[in-house]
């Protein structure tokens, strides 16, 4: 057995998980007086790179944050982090040791196995089951914040989250097209459904001003946002147009809050921004009561 399947084993080995309910959430990432579930009804909308981006601006405005990684089939935080040769590392007290980069404690399931490319063939229960151990038996240290990159679609990974977290808000990503608004209406329902409070939606890949010409392009469609704030009553804090930049960031493993310039790295300015304003953040040094759910 190679060490990555002998840490894979290691790591599917607990037994007996309690599960609790969408009314009465276990409290898994206690560690955190913050958790922020970053979420979409629809894939490649760009949750990951909202993640990164978020948590980096928080992490630069001297919180202490982790990034968890819960898209186990498709994970894709390890290369935007350059974390992607990254592997399961064991503490002496036998927990599982946090990769850090750019200022983030990060795990995913990801950096279990041989390769990149190797596919996790896992049953949704033993994915589960994984996620619940990677909260739980991850030396995340003391928290201020805990941002989870969510999977596409509303199936067990976002219950399981609902019902293992004390979760402090969502944040609900979309692109302006309506195929995304219809599967982000989906999520929206869910949310409110498992009592999830919202504390806002964000528009990727909105339109863009060429800088040679003034031209405006609305490659993904325009407006399907404010559309979805407006018939949700939801805040929309930031549309994030489509930059070219910030695809290669994600690329090279680098956040366009750490090498972007100050127009780039403005949106995501605006999302922490709202957040903030929101008041359901708990701020660091604020005392850790329970989030209202």
């Amino acid at each position: 057995m190679s060490d990555s399947d002998d840490a894979r084993a290691k790591l599917l080995a607990k037994k007996g998980v309690s599960f609790g309910t969408s009314a009465q959430p276990n409290d898994r990432a206690a560690f955190a007086k913050n958790v922020i579930i970053v979420t979409s009804g629809k894939g490649g909308v760009g949750k990951s790179t909202l993640a990164v981006n978020v948590a980096s601006a928080f992490a630069q405005r001297d919180w202490a944050v982790g990034l968890l990684d819960a898209d186990v089939y498709g994970p894709s935080i390890p290369r935007m982090l350059q974390l992607e040769d990254a592997r399961l590392e064991w503490t002496d007290a036998d927990r599982i040791r946090c990769a850090e980069n750019f200022g983030l404690k990060v795990m995913s399931v990801g950096m279990t196995t041989p390769t990149p490319d190797t596919p996790l063939v896992w049953r949704s229960s033993v994915a589960t089951s994984a996620m619940i151990q990677l909260l739980e038996d991850v030396d995340w240290g003391p928290l201020d914040l805990l941002v989870i990159d969510m999977p596409p679609g509303t199936g067990d990974t976002q219950l399981t989250m609902a019902q293992e977290l004390r979760v402090t808000a969502a944040l609900v990503v979309t692109t302006p097209q309506l195929v995304s608004t219809d599967d982000v209406r989906r999520a929206i329902r869910m949310l409110r459904d498992v009592n999830v409070p919202i504390a806002g939606l964000v528009e990727n890949m909105s339109p863009f001003t060429a800088p040679d010409t003034g031209v405006t392009y609305a490659l993904f469609g325009e407006g399907g946002g404010r559309w979805l704030s407006e018939q949700y009553k939801l805040p929309l804090l930031a549309e994030v147009p489509f930059d070219l930049a910030v695809r290669l960031s994600g690329d090279v493993g680098t956040p366009v809050m750490v090498s972007g310039t100050p127009s780039q790295k403005a949106p995501y300015e605006r999302i922490v921004d709202g957040l903030i304003s929101s008041g359901r953040l708990r701020l660091p040094g604020a005392e850790a009561a329970a989030p209202s759910r």
